[in-house]
């Protein structure tokens, strides 16, 4: 004999896999991880940004034309 469920149980059950499902952009967001993460070029820019930093080699910019004047 089959066992019935009933409509507050599925509707539960659709909610606890909810929680652990991905959404679309998550998705997209691993894309662009994994996009940045596997070229070199870009790998390299951030390690030497990440240097750059440690070593005080950087400058406070407080507007956008200060920005574009850096440019």
């Amino acid at each position: 004999m089959s066992e019935s469920i009933s409509i507050s149980q599925i509707y539960e059950e659709l909610k606890r896999i909810e929680k652990t499902m991905a959404t679309k952009e998550d998705v997209h967001t691993l894309l662009d991880s994994l996009e940045i993460a596997t070229n070199p070029a870009t790998m390299k820019q951030i390690m030497e940004s990440k240097e750059d930093i440690k070593r005080g080699r950087v400058k406070k910019i407080t507007s956008a034309k200060e920005l574009l004047e850096e440019m």
